[in-house]
């Protein structure tokens, strides 16, 4: 008789174990093993996270072992066991391993093959990939939420979610609670008592920062209506994609020389100024039309669609100098030189505005609906032991599950927005389907979106540490997903020999990003290896460093609500001298749409217990050593940039550490 010894690492999750039986096989290059029991004995050993042991005798040598196969049996009722691997010892003490990491249950029969990565085209096994997808393409299936939206998946519910990429318990009841929570922690229980009134003034505010000890909300807080406070979130706040060189103004923008001369400091004309190069612009053109949040009939709100004009001045710093809160040229443009409410209310809603484009396109559209879509033509397109599988997997964590909750509880009717949000209602899907139109595949190339803003240049626009930051973690992601590439594909027609990948992102274009005019122009078929570097270095930029720069400083940048109004409740001003501070109040979110919004931005910008960061791959669906090799030097890498930061900012007074790596999540997972 020969001994084979089968290692089994359970899961560190609430539901690890299972009072139900298994029965595993191992399947060699020769002959396959008989079907061993693991019943509730052999389960009743593990604690969670912990490993069992089981021997396998058999007659004759099984060889290589190529696969292993568990069979879910039922015994009084459906248990649930969660399988991180397995590996076999053979009598020769060659080791086998075999990643698993995934939920065993409804009598299923799982097959698991080892851990080495493989190419479709280079596999012996095609059938058993084949079984694997159809299976997956089941479960994984295409659904529009609402019409012109990414397509996302079709499942109405959490509970309805593959069990595989399901929040665990304890992830599911936080996030469920976290707005309640939210309220609650931060003191706003009695606001929300009073929900329609209006606050007696700016310093009102100040009464639900009671609790909340943040030293970048409370320097905003202090500093909110300062114009450099307010030029340089266009560079390092919550939303720092909005700021674009502005070589020619606007048709419609009716600012004139005359207007912003005083403004600037170089004794240059507008039109040399625009010429040099210091001239900058926000424009928020995707609100015109849209019609504001009509949910609630005791409330009218109201929405713009602004310009703001940026000067960089000889100490380079970023300063408003004109804005313009219509689209027509008759329209008023308000100055710094203004009457101090005329301008606080002007910036207030730009402010609105940025809030606004920044929930539904900057972070909702442009880093969770999208991701979803590479999630979902992952699953139903590449092989478990397809090497882009296994890099793809740790920055798709959790992501289904985060969009379908926020489809039940964030975006969807009566949910959040439509509380708080001068975008919700039927907004959500008209700025949505506006912003699909310039949606492209390039445009989520950091470098290439930096470069199309003219922006790009660091001596042209110092300090901006988003673009920065960005560039050196674009840079690094880029180089370690060449190494892995490399590793695997020989050659660029290896590439185009992959029916899987191309697969993935034809499902990508032609399904996914439908709605896309031309589908966003995202590739339909990957022609070198550069050009697979570079698709799936946005994939992993986009759930990672990009989300973490526009989710996790919601709070530092939103909370102090004059800062961000998520709603207005009075019309913009169309004329100068008739604003006052009573005017402005009644046009702030009441006390009740002030509370959602901070127990919102609270909320999502929270990270998560166990959270992951970019790097950290504790399942090790790699076991090969070249792989292993590239993810230490991916770390070192990282580190490198994360003291790189680190050092610039501890000479600033406001440190920006959005995109430090150590505080970048692998996936858009809140």
């Amino acid at each position: 008789m020969f001994t084979y010894t089968v290692s089994v690492t359970t899961g560190n999750q609430e539901f690890a174990g299972t009072n139900d039986y298994i029965y595993l096989t191992l399947v060699g290059s020769e002959r396959c093993s008989d079907q061993t029991l693991l019943d509730k004995s052999f389960f009743d050993r593990f604690a969670r996270g912990s490993v069992a042991s089981v021997d396998v005798s058999v007659k004759e040598i099984l060889g290589d072992i190529v696969l292993v196969k568990l069979q879910k049996g039922k015994f009084l009722f459906n248990d649930q066991w969660y399988c991180r691997c397995i590996n076999v010892t053979t009598p020769s003490g060659e080791l086998f391993e075999f990643p698993c990491y995934r939920w065993i249950a409804n009598e299923q029969e799982v097959v698991l093959r080892d851990g080495k990565g493989r190419l479709p085209q280079d596999d012996n096994m095609k059938e058993i990939r084949h079984m694997e997808l159809e299976s997956r393409q089941r479960m994984f299936r295409w659904k529009e939420w609402r019409t012109g939206f990414p397509l996302s998946i079709d499942a109405n519910t959490s509970s309805e979610l593959p069990l595989d990429i399901q929040f665990e318990t304890a992830k599911t009841v936080d996030f469920s609670l976290n707005f309640i929570e939210a309220i609650a922690n931060l003191g706003l229980n009695e606001f929300m008592k009073l929900f329609q009134s209006s606050w007696t003034d700016i310093e009102d505010f100040r009464k639900i920062f009671v609790e909340i000890k943040n030293t970048v909300s409370e320097r905003v807080m202090q500093k909110w209506n300062n114009d450099l406070m307010f030029g340089y979130q266009f560079l390092n706040g919550c939303n720092p994609v909005m700021i674009s060189k502005c070589m020619n103004l606007p048709d419609n923008f009716a600012v004139t020389q005359e207007m912003v001369e005083r403004s600037l400091n170089r004794g240059l004309t507008l039109q040399e100024e625009l010429k040099a190069g210091n001239i900058y612009i926000a424009d928020y053109a995707i609100l015109e039309g849209v019609p504001p949040n009509a949910t609630d009939p005791d409330t009218q709100q109201y929405l713009a669609a602004p310009f703001c004009l940026l000067y960089k001045n000889s100490q380079n710093e970023i300063l408003p100098i004109a804005i313009q809160l219509r689209r027509q040229t008759t329209a008023e443009v308000f100055l710094p030189s203004d009457d101090q409410y005329d301008w606080m209310l002007a910036k207030m809603w730009v402010k609105c505005s940025d809030f606004n484009v920044h929930q539904l396109v900057t972070h909702l559209l442009r880093t969770h609906l999208t991701s979803e879509v590479f999630t979902i033509a992952m699953y139903r397109q590449l092989s478990a032991v397809h090497p882009i599988y296994k890099l793809l997997i740790p920055h798709v964590r959790y992501t289904v599950a985060i969009n379908t909750a926020a489809r039940e509880n964030l975006i969807g009717e009566s949910g959040i927005f439509e509380k708080a949000n001068g975008t919700g209602g039927i907004a959500v899907v008209e700025v949505i389907n506006k912003a699909m139109k310039t949606l492209t595949y390039k445009s989520m190339c950091f470098p290439e979106s930096v470069k199309a803003r003219g922006v790009d240049n660091k001596d042209e626009l110092p300090n901006y540490y988003y673009r920065d930051d960005g560039m050196m973690v674009w840079e690094a992601v880029r180089s370690f997903v060449s190494d892995v590439v490399r590793i695997y594909y020989s050659s660029d027609e290896s590439v185009q020999e992959d029916g899987e990948i191309q697969a993935f992102v034809q499902d990508v274009c032609f399904s996914g990003m439908k709605n896309c005019p031309q589908n966003g122009e995202f590739p339909e078929f990957l022609k070198t290896r550069e050009q697979l570097v570079e698709y799936l270095t946005v994939v992993i930029f986009t759930a990672s460093a990009q989300h973490a720069a526009v989710n996790f400083g919601q709070f530092d940048w939103f909370a102090w609500v004059p800062n961000s109004p998520s709603t207005m409740r009075k019309p913009p001003p169309t004329q100068k001298g008739q604003v006052d501070m009573k005017y402005i109040m009644e046009s702030l979110p009441d006390r009740g749409r002030a509370s959602w919004h901070l127990g919102a931005v609270w909320a999502l910008s929270q990270f998560q217990d166990g959270e992951l960061f970019l790097g950290v791959y504790p399942d090790n669906y790699f076991t090969e050593q070249p792989v292993i090799e590239a993810i230490t030097t991916f770390r070192k890498k990282l580190f490198e940039v994360t003291n790189i930061i680190k050092s610039r900012n501890e000479k600033l007074k406001l440190p920006y550490w959005y995109l430090s790596p150590d505080r970048i999540p692998n996936s858009v997972a809140i």
